[in-house]
């Protein structure tokens, strides 16, 4: 499953991924590059090979960043935008992410990172959730710093998803081969056919 997680610069995007990956918190990240990596967890009792795509947009909104931005939607089966709930400009851009992108897009998941500052707070829980609403996803609020089992709820839901999305997509793939759904009838079995 590969996730694409994106956001504007500041927002813990790759505290979020690390912690997911390692169980670590790791404050501070010094990124000009985008960064991938591989892991693998159980969901639902399945074993699942992550690749996880961390992006890194550019401070400024250029036709670069719009260009990666786009590329990584391309490659990702499923996206996890994440904003932080002390930054309003964040919230913002993801607006403006979730608006440029097609309708056929993959499966997105919401996130509101920075819960333990909450003396910062500028995005209110509500106003998450009726961005979920208008996004048709599920959202969470969490804290890479503090809570280990929520970043990781975060990823495996998005997992299951993606892996809805493929189940239902397979589903219409065989429904348009098939020419929509079929009754077979049965006839006589061979054991009720006479003897020669």
């Amino acid at each position: 499953v590969k996730i694409a997680v994106i956001g504007a610069p500041g927002v813990g995007k790759s505290a979020l991924t690390v912690r997911f990956l390692t169980k670590r918190y790791i404050g501070e990240y010094d990124h000009h590059s985008e960064n991938r990596y591989r892991h693998e967890a159980v969901v639902d009792n399945e074993p699942v090979l992550f690749e996880i795509l961390d992006t890194c947009p550019k401070a400024d909104e250029d036709e670069e960043q719009v260009t990666n931005q786009t590329e990584a939607v391309q490659w990702a089966d499923g996206l996890l935008l994440v904003y932080s709930i002390t930054d309003r400009r964040s919230f913002n851009y993801i607006r403006r992410t979730r608006a440029n992108l097609q309708t056929d897009s993959p499966p997105v998941v919401l996130v509101g990172n920075k819960v333990d500052m909450i003396h910062g707070r500028q995005i209110s829980t509500e106003e998450g959730e009726i961005l979920a609403k208008d996004f048709e996803c599920k959202f969470s609020e969490v804290s890479a710093a503090e809570h280990v089992g929520q970043v990781a709820d975060t990823f495996h839901d998005l997992c299951r998803e993606v892996l809805a999305a493929r189940r239902k997509s397979k589903q219409s793939l065989l429904d348009r081969m098939l020419g929509g759904t079929r009754v077979y009838s049965r006839g006589k079995s061979d054991s009720a056919l006479p003897k020669d």
